[in-house]
């Protein structure tokens, strides 16, 4: 801009901005709006949602009527002349969604879990949900990109670098079971099978965000053995190191809670604060560490849970857990408006269609790799009694949604990837996301009850599940092992070392970081009579 330009607007008292024709005034007009927006179209979700609950309306989850309102407000913003200034507030940062959205999300399960889902279940299947969330993700992220790659190949899909096919494998591997979830509460199903799930899913978006971050790595390297001996060091870099920042901080809060006496009354704002701040401080100490923040919150919530959790008082666990609910439910809900909204609004290459449908069908058997092969090798350590049972194994490959993760990856891989790559798996990852939110999340009521693993009500398939011979509960090592089956013996030689950590948490770790001892620990984790249970929710774990 030239002087004199400058010294005409100062003389008419004109500033730059308003030349044109964005003043200040306007831009803060238009942020109200934006954000009224948001607000009024999560109030409609929350309303709609609870319409849907009372009268268990299952064809359309909370989830997936989310994604519909964003998608329908989107479109019609799309097409109308909606200011631009407006609409940029509903576009869809990943930054945004890595560091505000995704903590709570990623929080929330370890807390309220704790007592929605008793610790048994969850705890015992420990071993098996995390064969599925590591092991399980790998192999669903290695069998997607060798199937994108040979498809390339053979000229039935977009092709694609092997290593870019990787990434996106490693991307629409992340599941986002939440509308699944929902209904396995609503209609009631066994707790074993609602621990996997949920189990799964809280473990699997760290194993596919530090895959992705790996293969983006590797990508920028042009030697093959290289890459080969990178991808080894730099995943167990990222996941080890994150994983031993977050334990950590957790580890820490528990000895500043359990020594600074702050469980009393007038510090009870002051212990709340710091226990909702040591997460947040673990993501970012690993972000800035250039680790995997989601990895080392994830940890920070699971230490925290164990140990730090029982050192607050009943107030403070009460206001704790009911504040992450609290922020947990907002962050979901607005993910899924944020999502649709962005859907609509996005510019998408729907010229390889080829590759979105193949897409479909190579994720489909990679989840059914992924499941029936760890289910298989899990089996191999349990006795008859605690197997997996087939039906269960239908439910978790069908239970495989993407959602959230798998679209904030996609995004990012249009900034990592050359010009039409990145689209071409943006577009594909959308589709798939509205496809499984939609179609799979509507029909999972349908689903449950064809597989018959739908009980009369999720506390009463729980004491089924303790009390039963069919369950798969209480661990046994009693079974002798087939002679010669030197895999079965090894694997029951692992399973019987999460015994002696059980033992070793129970006899130290718990004494050393809590207010508590072993005798109580064993205690709490007992199964309560229904009734009990029932006003579990809106207690501690021991009374102080």
């Amino acid at each position: 801009m030239s002087m004199e330009y400058e010294h005409q607007l100062m003389a008419m008292q004109i500033s730059p901005a308003d030349a044109h024709g964005t003043t200040p005034g306007k831009e803060q007009q238009a942020a109200g709006v934006g954000i009224l927006l948001q607000i009024m179209m999560l109030v409609l979700s929350f309303v709609l949602g609870h319409v849907l609950r009372r009268h268990k309306f299952y064809y359309l989850p909370e989830a997936s009527a989310s994604l519909l309102i964003g998608l329908i407000v989107g479109g019609l913003a799309n097409i109308s002349n909606t200011e631009t200034n407006i609409r940029t507030w509903f576009n869809f940062h990943e930054e945004f969604f890595f560091l505000f959205l995704l903590p709570p999300i990623i929080l929330y399960p370890n807390f309220p879990s704790g007592f929605s889902l008793s610790p048994k279940p969850f705890f015992s299947n420990f071993g098996a949900i995390v064969t599925f969330a590591i092991l399980g993700t790998l192999i669903s992220s290695v069998v997607t990109g060798i199937l994108v790659y040979l498809g390339g190949l053979i000229y039935l899909t977009y092709r694609l670098p092997f290593v870019e096919c990787l990434m996106f494998g490693a991307l629409i591997s992340a599941t986002d079971p939440v509308t699944v979830l929902s209904i396995f509460q609503e209609l009631g199903t066994d707790m074993n099978l609602y621990a996997l799930v949920f189990g799964e899913s809280v473990l699997n978006d760290a194993m596919a965000i530090s895959l992705y971050r790996t293969m983006s790595l590797v990508r920028s390297h042009a030697s093959s053995g290289q890459n080969f001996f990178m991808v080894i060091v730099r995943f167990l870099e990222t996941f080890v190191g994150s994983m031993s920042a977050g334990v950590g901080v957790g580890f820490t809060s528990a000895l500043l809670f359990k020594y600074a006496g702050l469980d009393i009354d007038n510090l009870q704002n002051l212990e709340c604060c710091l226990f909702v701040l040591f997460p947040y401080f673990s993501y970012m100490l690993a972000e800035g560490l250039g680790l995997s923040g989601i990895v080392s919150i994830l940890f920070t919530g699971i230490v925290m849970k164990h140990y730090t959790y029982s050192n607050l008082s009943e107030n403070s666990q009460r206001f704790v857990s009911s504040f992450f609910h609290l922020i947990s439910s907002l962050a979901e809900t607005f993910v899924f408006i944020y999502m649709g909204f962005d859907i609509a609004m996005e510019q998408h290459s729907w010229s390889h269609v080829g590759f979105i449908f193949f897409s479909i069908i190579f994720i489909g058997v990679a989840r059914a790799a992924n499941v029936f092969s760890c289910a298989y090798l899990v089996n191999l350590v349990r006795p008859a009694h605690r197997q997996i049972p087939l039906k269960h194994q239908q439910a978790l490959w069908y239970s495989g949604l993407r959602g959230a993760m798998a679209f904030a990856l996609a995004l990012q891989s249009v900034h990592d990837l050359p010009e039409g790559h990145g689209q071409t798996i943006f577009t594909a990852t959308t589709a798939i996301v509205v496809l499984t939110v939609l179609l799979i999340g509507g029909s999972t009521g349908t689903m449950l009850e064809a597989l018959q693993v739908v009980g009369d009500g999720l506390e009463g398939t729980l004491g089924e599940s303790f009390e039963g011979n069919n369950g798969y509960i209480a661990p046994s090592y009693n079974e002798e092992a087939s002679s010669g089956n030197r895999i079965k013996m090894k694997l029951k030689e692992f399973h019987q070392s999460t015994a002696s950590f059980t033992a070793l948490d129970r006899n130290y770790l718990t004494p050393f970081f809590t207010s508590q001892n072993g005798d109580e620990v064993e205690e709490l984790d007992e199964p309560m009579p229904s009734s009990a249970r029932g006003g579990f929710q809106g207690h501690g774990q021991h009374s102080r």
